[in-house]
């Protein structure tokens, strides 16, 4: 239950937007509050009935007159009634608090993952996924753990201390007073030791983050890994981020541990205080020797919970440094909504116009300086330079991942702007170089291009993309499930399948990013022609370092540092003997 973690920096802030949480629960909260008064109510009345016992059985001995068995036997089922309600309504706090924790951390839970859908691609740019893993998952595991046990245990906690203070008054104010010395000293050593041990857990979720992304990193890309043999360098940067790790925690634990023996030791110096004052009220008669008996029995109850709120202490700060990463997430600046214009997409063609566009992706730091293009329905753009020149950049703008800075992108005359985000990317399709597959069947992979489609339109678009004879050759043709990376096609028959997926969504233009690149010769043959009936009569945007494969574009862009600097068709852009003339002699000679 002890768990290291990390300060919370807004402490009260976060405090209360997480109970926010669960106010649309109250009523099962007060549910849970009453069930708690009614566990404790039988539970602290137990001790009180066990020292009537033990007096009456004094009595006897004392006055010489023997045991009153029908008076034990009536006190023994009336503790059997007491024990089975207590434990009654205890099961029925339990259940109930499970499912209100389980039902809030479900709408947090979707609240993270609908904002994340909402969140621009920049920030993903940005933040490491093995961090906005580690806010998705494991801080909210964190809040799911607090939630159900340490919110269960401080309701009970403090219901049990009122009800036991109040069976001690009824029983005797004077030995309650005796009690009462060691509060203090308990409330003062759980500050002190929460406070000292505050300052070592600030690293803990950070360090946490970067293991996560260390991993998710090395067992991606452990190809890579293990062809460039970088085992060991890889194991050396996980055992440093582990070893951070570990003494984050280690110290926490430490410090924080030191609690329980300490809350433990308050707890005996009480058990002596009573048994003192109370072994001499008992000898000057102010007091049955039964009451005494309970009131150990109280004041060993009492310290009990007051160890298991300095133990939930860590467990509670950890899930509040938790909470107050994710609402830092949900704080997060998220792309506007936008309403979709009323205009029929259907009637657009695919006249595409870069006019004077300006972007940087940070300010004073432009990429795209002053791009003028005009792209005619049907046509095919080709983008060629050097790594870094912008053609990504192009790419990212025309999908509106990224708004320009100056200037204006139009289709038909219409801007980009004027259109809501949904709207403009139903405008296009996509083939990129790093092939996006996902964990099942060909037919589902196939069909995500498109809501409502048939099966004859799948294989419809497999035979258009030339996959559908390789789909018939595997085990369950088109039922074959994918796995994540789907290892089980060939490079380019994960390509074929991502045509087919931009096929059957019907594009009105078309973008094609280095997607013959990643596959041998053969197969491109069999790629580009694939990709040669999918730009038939649409608007494409070819982004290719192998120049064999636009020589036929109806115009070639050449980019170099943010800038066109020639562009023409491919005998034109030869003519010239300029910047595209080197890069094609360069891959064919002379």
């Amino acid at each position: 239950m002890m768990m290291p973690g990390q300060k919370p920096k807004e402490f009260k802030k976060t405090f209360k937007r997480l109970v926010s949480y669960l106010k649309p629960r109250k009523v099962a909260l007060i549910f849970v509050t009453v069930a708690a008064i009614f566990a404790t109510f039988f539970n602290v009345i137990s001790p009180k009935v066990l020292g009537d016992a033990t007096s009456s059985l004094f009595e006897s001995f004392t006055q010489g007159v023997g045991v009153d068995f029908s008076y034990l036997g009536n006190l023994l089922l009336i503790l059997i009634f007491l024990y089975a309600f207590s434990s009654l309504f205890a099961f029925l706090q339990q259940y109930i608090m499970a499912g209100v924790a389980q039902r809030t951390i479900a709408e947090m839970r979707q609240e993270v993952n609908e904002k994340l859908t909402r969140m621009p691609i920049s920030y993903f740019d940005k933040h490491s996924h093995g961090d906005i893993l580690s806010r998705a998952v494991n801080d909210i595991d964190n809040i799911n753990n607090s939630l159900q046990q340490a919110l269960t245990q401080v309701i009970t906690s403090v219901i049990t201390v009122i009800g036991i203070i109040i069976m001690m008054l009824f029983i005797s104010p004077l030995l309650t007073l005796v009690v009462a010395i060691t509060i203090p000293l308990s409330v003062i050593v759980v500050r002190t030791i929460a406070t000292f041990s505050q300052k070592y857990f600030k690293s803990q979720q950070e360090e946490l983050g970067m293991i996560n992304g260390h991993i998710e990193e090395m067992y991606t890309g452990h190809q890579v890994v293990k062809a460039f043999g970088h085992e060991d360098e890889a194991i050396e940067e996980f055992d440093e981020i582990n070893e951070r790790l570990y003494k984050a925690g280690w110290k926490a634990q430490f410090i924080s541990g030191i609690m329980m023996p300490m809350m433990t030791f308050i707890g005996h110096l009480g058990y002596i205080f009573v048994s003192i004052a109370g072994g001499l009220l008992v000898l000057n008669g102010s007091i049955r020797i039964g009451d005494v008996q309970a009131f150990i029995q109280y004041s060993q109850q009492l310290s009990q919970p007051m160890v298991q709120v300095a133990s939930v202490a860590n467990m509670i700060q950890t899930a509040l440094a938790s909470a107050e990463r994710i609402f830092n997430l949900l704080d997060e600046k998220e792309e506007p909504r936008e309403t979709p214009a009323d205009i029929n997409l259907d009637a657009l063609r695919g006249d595409v116009s870069f006019d004077h566009v300006q972007f940087g992706y940070e300010e004073g730091s432009p990429i795209i300086h002053n791009l003028k293009v005009e792209a005619k329905d049907g046509q095919t753009i080709a983008i060629v330079g050097p790594t870094g020149a912008g053609k990504t950049t192009i790419i990212n703008l025309l999908m509106r991942f990224y708004e320009v800075n100056k200037g204006s992108i139009s289709i038909d005359g219409v801007k980009l702007t004027n259109l809501s985000r949904e709207q403009v990317r139903s405008m296009f399709a996509m083939v990129l170089q790093d092939t996006w597959l996902f964990n099942g069947t060909i037919r589902d992979n196939i069909g995500y291009g498109r809501e409502g489609v048939t099966n004859e339109e799948i294989v419809a678009a497999a035979r258009s993309a030339y996959a559908d004879d390789f789909i018939r050759t595997l085990p369950d043709g088109y039922d074959t499930v994918l796995s994540e990376d789907a290892t089980n096609i060939s490079q380019g028959q994960r390509q074929l399948i991502t045509i087919a997926r931009a096929l059957i969504s019907d594009p009105k233009i078309l973008i094609l990013d280095e997607a013959t690149s990643s596959v041998d010769t053969r197969t491109e043959m069999n790629v580009q022609k694939a990709m040669n009936e999918l730009m038939k009569g649409r608007t494409s945007f070819v982004i290719a370092h192998r120049l064999s494969t636009i020589k036929d574009a109806d115009l070639i862009l050449v980019m170099n540092k943010g800038d066109i600097i020639e562009k023409g068709s491919h005998h034109e852009l030869l003519e010239q003997d300029g910047f595209y003339a080197d890069l094609y002699y360069s891959q064919f000679g002379a």
